[in-house]
């Protein structure tokens, strides 16, 4: 049974990953901030780890697109999460190719393991990545031979919906593809808990 949380910005959310764990304490999880290696705005990968932490969780981090075959089988099976920060979602799904790493994470969502994607890693679930060719920029990613992402969603995810400086590229995307693919927009609030066959949309709560 599939166990994702699919966020735009982890930290927002973090403590509804307990209702996918409660036990997370001491766990171990493989921390991927690979789609930020080109990225010139990178806080968000330290505020995810920092909120894992902050829960009890051991994060061993491992960059796809510079460790070995080996450390990336190690760490992505004998790990109990997976995590995959935001970034650029085409450079992002370059390495999970070239490396490897993708048909392991495939491998091991079908197993049930707990996988976190924040932005890019929730859009590289998609049966394509296309369509944030406007928001994220596909140069990046030279050696990408195809849009094809790792077909673990039936719907789209669009992170950062609305919400300022995507605000525009969002809704522009939105209005472009909504006739020919299913979105699940995620604002920065939100995040999106897929167990099993049944979805559902979460939210931070703003306490006055």
């Amino acid at each position: 049974m599939k166990n994702l949380f699919l966020v735009s910005s982890f930290e927002e959310v973090s403590t509804e990953l307990q209702s996918l764990d409660r036990d997370l304490v001491g766990k171990k999880v493989t921390f991927i901030p690979t789609a930020s290696n080109v990225e010139e705005v990178t806080f968000y990968v330290e505020s995810g780890q920092k909120a894992l932490e902050e829960m009890g969780l051991i994060v061993d981090r491992l960059d796809v697109s510079t460790a070995k075959s080996e450390e990336i089988q190690k760490k992505l099976r004998e790990n109990d999460c997976i995590y995959v920060t935001g970034g650029n979602t085409f450079f992002l799904l370059q390495e999970l190719k070239k490396s490897g790493a993708d048909q392991v994470i495939i491998e091991e969502i079908q197993k049930g393991k707990i996988y976190i994607g924040e932005s890019a890693g929730a859009i590289v679930l998609s049966k394509t990545v296309e369509y944030v060719k406007t928001m994220d920029d596909p140069e990046e990613a030279p050696s990408l031979n195809s849009f094809s992402g790792l077909n673990m969603v039936d719907f789209y995810p669009l992170p950062h919906y609305k919400d300022i400086p995507f605000s525009k590229v969002t809704m522009d995307i939105e209005k472009q593809y909504k006739e020919q693919l299913n979105f699940c927009f995620i604002n920065n609030l939100e995040g999106l808990i897929v167990e099993g066959n049944h979805t559902r949309i979460v939210k931070k709560i703003i306490r006055k």
